[in-house]
C-alpha cells in the first residue's frame, strides 16, 4: 500500500464515508487483491478455474468485499470452511457458486440446497446423514427443493477429511439415487506441497479415483487438489508436465502473500513475483507522555524505562487479533523508522517507544503501521509470523471483526466496515436468498 498523505479521516469523508469509531484500523486494498487474481489466472492453463477461499472472514480481510473483487477479477467461484460463511455471501446478493469445504450438518445440507450452496461430502458417517435429510425434504417439497451440488472429497494422504478412496464410486452412484442431487466435482488437499514425493503420492491417489469414477461411467464434472502452497510449489503441475486438473483453490496466495517453507522456481517464480500484500494494520495514539526513567510500561510491568521516554499507547490489543506473544518483541513504524513495541500487549492496547524518532515530538496526530508498509519499509505477515512463531495465515485471519476495515481501490477509500457500519460498492439486495444463483461448477 503506498504511503497516503490525507489522514484517515480526510479519506473517509472524501469518499462519503462514515468516521472511524476508533484510531486503529486495517486498510485492504481491493486493486491489488485483484491484480493478485489477474496474475493467478494468467499463469495457469486455459480453462482452469479459479476459487477464491474467503473462509474465515476472508482470511480477516472481510469475506463480502473481497469476494466480490475477486469475481470481478476473474475468479470463477468461492469456497469457505462453514455454511454459515457461504450464507453470508449468498446473503450479500453473491450469486456466483460457493463450496462448504467442511462437513455440513444434515439440516444444513437442506439450507445449503436452498441457497444453492455446493457441500463437500467427505465423511462415511455424517454425509450419508445428510443426503438422506436432503431426500425426505425434496419428498416432502414435492421436488420444489433446489438441486443439491456435491463435490466428493478424497482422502489422499492429509489424514484429515474425506472418503477413502474405495468409497468414492458408492458415494457418486448414492447421488444418482437422489433426485435432485448431483456430482459436480472431486477434490483433495496436499499435505505437504514442498514435499515433491509425498505430494506425487497424493496426487497418483487422486488420479486413480478419478480414473476409476470415469471407468464407473461417472466422470467427474469438476477435479481440484492444488491450494496457493501447491501453485507455487508443484511446478510441474502448474507448467504443463502434468495437469493442474481443472480447478485451484487459491487461498493465501489471493491477499498477496506467498506460503513459508515453499521452494519456489520456474514458472511459479513469477507469480511469486506478481503478488502484493492486500492488508496493512494502522493506528494512531491514544495517549503519547512523557515517563521518567524507572517508570513500568503496562501490566507486570514486563518493560521498565532506562532513561527518560516516550510512549505512545496504541489502541490495538490481543482482543484484535495483536496478540500478547509480540510484547517487547515487535516492531511498528512512524514517519518511516522503526520503532520497538514495549511492555505486556493488554487485551486493547499496546505501547510504542517513540523516544528515539527524530524530528518533534511524536503526537496522536502521527499514524504508525503495525504491518504493511511506510516510508520505504515494510512489516510483512512473514515477518511477524517468526516473532510470534507461527504462520502467515494465523497472522492475518486473526485479526478481529472489530477492528474497522476501510477498502481502497487504488488508492482512495472506496467502502468501511465497522461493527455498526457496512458501506461499499459490494453493497447489494439483502434478498440474495431469493435471487437466482449459480450453484454449479460447470
Amino acid at each position: 500500500m503506498t504511503d497516503e498523505p490525507l489522514p484517515i479521516e480526510a479519506r473517509l469523508r472524501a469518499a462519503g464515508l462514515p468516521p472511524l469509531p476508533r484510531t486503529a484500523w486495517l486498510e485492504i486494498d481491493l486493486e491489488r487483491l485483484a491484480g493478485n487474481v489477474r496474475a493467478i489466472v494468467a499463469a495457469l492453463p486455459s480453462g482452469t478455474l479459479v476459487e477464491a477461499v474467503v473462509k474465515a472472514n476472508g482470511y480477516g480481510h472481510g469475506a463480502v468485499p473481497i469476494a466480490h473483487a475477486a469475481l470481478a477479477a476473474g475468479a470463477h467461484g468461492l469456497c469457505v470452511a462453514t455454511l454459515d460463511e457461504a450464507l453470508e455471501l449468498r446473503a450479500a446478493g453473491l450469486r456466483a457458486p460457493i463450496l462448504v469445504l467442511f462437513p455440513v450438518l444434515p439440516d444444513g445440507v437442506v439450507e445449503a440446497a436452498r441457497a444453492g450452496i455446493a457441500v463437500a461430502a467427505g465423511d462415511a458417517v455424517v454425509w450419508p446423514r445428510g443426503l438422506a435429510a436432503y431426500a425426505r425434504a425434496r419428498r416432502r417439497a414435492r421436488g420444489r427443493l433446489g438441486e443439491l451440488a456435491v463435490h466428493v472429497g478424497i482422502e489422499t494422504g492429509l489424514g484429515r477429511d474425506g472418503l477413502a478412496p474405495d468409497q468414492a464410486v458408492a458415494a457418486v452412484r448414492a447421488l444418482a439415487d437422489v433426485p435432485g442431487a448431483h456430482f459436480d466435482g472431486a477434490w483433495s488437499h496436499l499435505q505437504a506441497p514442498e514435499d515433491a514425493a509425498r505430494t506425487a503420492r497424493q496426487v497418483d491417489r487422486f488420479q486413480a479415483v478419478l480414473d476409476a469414477l470415469a471407468a464407473a461411467g461417472l466422470p467427474a464434472p469438476h477435479r481440484h487438489l492444488l491450494a496457493s502452497g501447491g501453485l507455487l510449489a508443484v511446478e510441474r503441475y502448474v507448467g504443463g508436465e502434468r495437469p493442474v486438473f481443472d480447478g485451484l483453490r487459491v487461498g493465501l496466495a489471493l491477499y498477496g502473500i506467498a506460503p513459508e517453507g515453499i521452494p519456489i522456481g520456474g514458472a511459479a517464480t513469477g507469480i511469486q513475483a506478481a503478488l502484493r500484500p492486500v492488508l496493512s494494520l494502522r493506528a494512531r495514539p491514544v495517549r503519547v507522555a512523557e515517563l521518567p526513567a524507572g517508570e513500568g510500561v503496562g501490566y507486570g510491568p514486563s518493560f521498565v524505562t532506562a532513561r527518560a521516554s516516550r510512549i505512545a499507547t496504541l489502541p490495538v490489543g490481543y482482543a484484535d487479533g495483536w496478540t500478547r506473544s509480540f510484547g517487547s518483541r515487535a516492531t511498528a513504524i512512524v514517519r518511516g523508522r522503526r520503532v520497538p513495541l514495549v511492555g505486556t500487549v493488554a487485551m486493547d492496547a499496546v505501547m510504542a517507544d517513540v523516544t528515539d524518532v527524530p524530528g518533534p515530538p511524536v503526537t496522536p496526530d502521527d499514524e504508525f503501521v503495525l504491518l504493511g508498509e511506510q516510508g520505504g519499509d515494510r512489516i510483512t505477515a512473514a515477518e511477524l509470523a517468526q516473532e510470534r512463531t507461527t504462520i502467515t495465515w494465523e497472522v492475518v485471519a486473526a485479526m478481529a471483526g472489530r477492528l474497522p476495515r476501510v477498502y481502497t481501490a487504488p488508492a482512495a477509500a472506496v467502502g468501511i466496515r465497522t461493527l455498526t457500519q457496512d458501506r461499499g460498492p459490494w453493497r447489494t439486495s439483502r434478498s440474495g436468498m431469493a435471487i437466482s444463483v449459480t450453484s454449479r461448477w460447470t
